[in-house]
């Protein structure tokens, strides 16, 4: 089965975000209260298990890090930009990490050790307290989101020739679903549905930037609201 990406999913229309829904209240976006929800070893099952469609090519494992930073004025989540040239999801929105390599202990090991050659964040900086589901994309990637804790003091260092930009979006912006907006549209002959987030922030030096958070990105940070929500 071809895959061909959606060539501009911004100009997708918007047929209804999660207002209805309550956005997590500040008591559960404390360090004390994820490392409670990750230790309980819930019965859960993820709200989005993966794309909907897969491409021809084999299944690929692969993990990424969820880094949630610490800060002073509230946790923050660390994404990336993808640089244009790369051959999947270029220029998109992501978490740091990638494939699983022969030479990994785990998927843990993984995401740590992606995390670090992307941007350069340091594995004594990240308390890894757990893992999500394993979401399969559409480029036929099995992914396991692995949820760290990041203690400030760090400074990265960007791969450039896979990473664009790092930043960091407000962990309450992203927990909160009245700012989940979902998309739809018949892209040839198959109806196409994704979630977004976008947010509009400062970026490395400070300067407001817009940055479209969807697809694979937000559906697991969609499933972590729906996790912590539990």
């Amino acid at each position: 089965m071809a895959f061909t990406p959606i060539p501009d999913p911004q100009r997708v229309p918007v047929v209804s975000t999660d207002a209805h829904l309550p956005a997590l209240s500040a008591d559960r976006l404390t360090p004390e209260f994820f490392r409670k929800r990750f230790s309980e070893n819930l019965v859960w099952q993820p709200e989005i298990a993966g794309d909907g469609r897969l491409s021809s090519r084999a299944p690929a494992h692969a993990s990424v890090l969820i880094p949630v930073v610490l800060r002073e004025h509230g946790p923050s989540v660390l994404l990336t930009r993808r640089t244009a040239h790369l051959r999947d999801h270029a220029g998109q929105i992501s978490f740091p990490g990638g494939r699983v390599e022969i030479h990994d202990d785990d998927v843990v090991a993984t995401a740590l050790r992606e995390t670090e050659e992307e941007v350069g964040l340091a594995r004594q900086h990240i308390e890894v307290i757990g893992c999500l589901p394993i979401y399969t994309t559409v480029t036929a990637f099995q992914v396991t989101p692995v949820v760290g804790l990041v203690t400030p003091g760090f400074t990265l260092a960007l791969d450039d020739f896979e990473v664009a930009e790092a930043f960091e979006v407000p962990l309450k912006f992203l927990m909160t679903p009245a700012y989940h907006r979902r998309h739809q549209v018949e892209f040839e002959g198959r109806m196409r549905q994704f979630l977004s987030m976008p947010w509009r922030g400062p970026d490395a030096a400070g300067t407001q930037q817009d940055y479209f958070i969807w697809g694979a990105t937000a559906a697991m940070l969609r499933n972590l609201y729906s996790f912590l929500s539990e």
